[in-house]
């Protein structure tokens, strides 16, 4: 006997799939693209060029590692352990210690200066920060190419 329990139950379980389905394929609503031969950062929402940011990545005898991640955690007031306790505002942690970061030295964005972080001029870190924390870790994405 057909109830509605089963009429209902049918179609919810198809648009849940199709919705599942969907959303696991779906493309990451902002993506922070860092190219290091550029020492740029391109920052894309919703597929389109938001804002286009110099940057500082590793210099000689350091390295900014290559590949794609979802941010791991974020951190608006962190300090470097491992440097003397260097401040990174606004930090946008991928990969172990690698973060997208704000910095106080300006005159080097543009060239490599770090050791290994992407750092950006603090108001730059501060919007990519706050455009990471609304839209969810999940839905961001960090691409970093030669």
């Amino acid at each position: 006997m057909l109830t509605i329990k089963k009429l209902i139950a049918g179609p919810l379980l198809l648009a849940f799939l199709v919705l599942a389905a969907t959303s696991a394929n779906a493309a990451p609503r902002v993506t922070a693209k860092i190219d290091l031969s550029e020492q740029r950062l391109y920052l894309y929402v919703d597929g389109r060029l938001r804002n286009k940011w110099p940057v500082s990545t590793a210099r000689k005898g350091y390295r900014t590692p290559t590949g794609s991640w979802r941010p791991t955690r974020l951190e608006r007031d962190w300090h470097s352990r491992k440097y003397n306790w260097a401040p990174m505002p606004y930090s946008v942690f991928f990969l172990g210690g690698y973060a997208i970061h704000g910095t106080n030295d300006l005159k080097r964005l543009g060239r490599p200066a770090s050791h290994g972080c992407i750092r950006l001029h603090p108001k730059n870190a501060a919007q990519l920060f706050n455009l990471v924390r609304k839209v969810g870790r999940a839905d961001t994405r960090i691409v970093i190419t030669r």
